[in-house]
Order: structure tokens, then sequence, then C-alpha cells
């Protein structure tokens, strides 16, 4: 199945003057079709290969390019609305759409390309860029050993059209790629992406936990909640196939406007 996809998506269904899409990183086969393609279709609208505005190609031109009936392109562009990624109108065809504003922030999370589209639909309003000495007690929070050097990325990420910030961010990226200070006012995005980019890296694994805590004073001011309101700490280590760290990422969100979302398939075998 996977191959098929692969084969169908350098063939048409590309905006004229971009590249094609990748198929999905590790397509199992018993995974189901629609599934395949709406993962292609998620990679190209983060990508930017469709932007905000644009529109994807007609459903006679997703199932010639991905080798896949007209039910299961149909199924897929439903779940790219359920995601709020696209809307459909009768005649006007399928418009890729602005990430919508709500009070309640919904992460959904099945791979790391899903990191990608968190990255991309919100915005990071950075406060501090410092090189800093982890002490004992950050330490303990990030696993990264006490004495080091690392660089302290931190501030407040937004959604469009929403005067409530997402969460309060902190990222600790490893001296060794300490480089990519120097880009992070300008950039939009995933920052492990620039670490892949510059120093020709890959991050190949992401370990992600989740635990309660209460917001401090320092942080209810900014978040504009009170301080002690219950929060949610959700906290990402990304690792290199050596198994170096190459950046712990903290996000503290208020947790009433905070809702984890992650799909379990069952494995045969």
């Amino acid at each position: 199945m996977g191959s098929k996809i692969d084969t169908k998506a350098r063939r048409s269904g590309t905006p004229k003057g971009r590249p094609p899409s990748r198929a999905p990183a590790n397509v199992k086969s018993d995974e189901p079709l629609y599934l395949q393609v709406v993962r292609a279709l998620k990679d190209d609208i983060v990508s930017g290969v469709y932007p905000v505005g644009s529109q994807l190609p007609t459903e006679e031109e997703l199932c010639e390019r991905f080798a896949v009936s007209r039910y299961t392109v149909r199924e897929a562009l439903r779940r790219l609305r359920e995601d709020n990624l696209v809307s459909s109108r009768q005649g006007a065809g399928t418009t890729v759409v602005p990430p919508r504003p709500a009070d309640s922030f919904v992460h959904e999370v099945m791979s790391i390309n899903d990191l990608v589209a968190f990255a991309t639909g919100v915005r990071f309003a950075i406060d501090t860029i410092e090189m800093i000495e982890i002490d004992d007690k950050l330490a303990a929070r990030t696993g990264i050993a006490s004495g080091e050097h690392w660089l302290s990325v931190r501030g407040f990420r937004h959604t469009e059209g929403s005067e409530l910030p997402v969460c309060w961010t902190e990222v600790y990226i490893n001296r060794e790629f300490a480089a990519v200070g120097r880009l992070l006012q300008r950039h939009r995005g995933p920052i492990f992406h620039l670490i892949e980019d510059l120093f020709g890296q890959s991050i190949v694994e992401v370990h992600q936990e989740i635990a309660a805590a209460l917001i401090s004073p320092a942080l209810a001011s900014g978040l504009k909640v009170k301080a002690g309101t219950t929060a949610l700490e959700v906290q990402r280590t990304y690792k290199l196939a050596t198994g170096k760290i190459a950046q712990v990422a903290i996000n503290t969100h208020p947790a009433s406007r905070f809702r984890h979302s992650m799909t379990m398939r069952r494995v045969r075998g």
C-alpha cells in the first residue's frame, strides 16, 4: 500500500514550481489507505506546498496521484476538515484554512511530523535567548547534566486571533547547536528543524512526558490566570541517532485551556 502512494505522489497533483511531497514515513501495510493520504496531505500543508488560502487538487486528481478510490479520498478530506486544516464548499473545492482560534487548545500527536504542525500553527514570542549553566534544580527537571552550558530560549506561544497565550515555553538547546540562536527571532516553525538543517543532523526520537503542575506567580500574569492555577507541563526531549540530546522543550499550559489528543491503533503480531 505504501508503495502505491510513494509512486503516485511524484507524478501529479503538485502545484507547478513546487517540490512533490514525500510519502508518509513508516507506513505499515495494515494502516488504512485514507490515513496514508491524510498524512501525505498534512505534510504538504505543513511544509507550505499548499499554504493557507490555496486549494487542494480535485478529488479526481488526488485519486490519480495516490492511486486510490474516490471514497478513500473523500474519507481523507473529511478527516482534514475534522482537524480544521481545510474547508470544502460544493463547486468551490477544498481550501487550506488558518488554525481556528479557541479557548481550548487541542494538540493531537501521532508522529514527529505532527510536532511540526504544532510549531507551525502557533507563534513563539521569544522573551529571552541566553547561554545558561544548568543548575541542580533545572537538571532534575530536564535530565540535562548539572554544570553544562546550554542555550536557553523562553517566551509565550500564541495562536492567531486569540488574546490568551497557549503556553509558556522553555527550550534548552545543546551548546553544540547553539548557533541556531541567531536565527530564532526571525524563524517560524519548529526549532529542531533548524538544528537538522544547519548541522546536517536528524532527530530520530522525541520522548514526551506530561505532568501536573501549579502556575507560579511569575508566570500567572503572562498566562492571564491566577497564581496557583493548575497547569499541565509537557516536556519533550529530542534525541539524535547517537542518543545525544539535542534539545529539551517544556511547555506549561493552563489546564483549563489544553486538551491532549493521541490516537492509538492495535498492532498485529
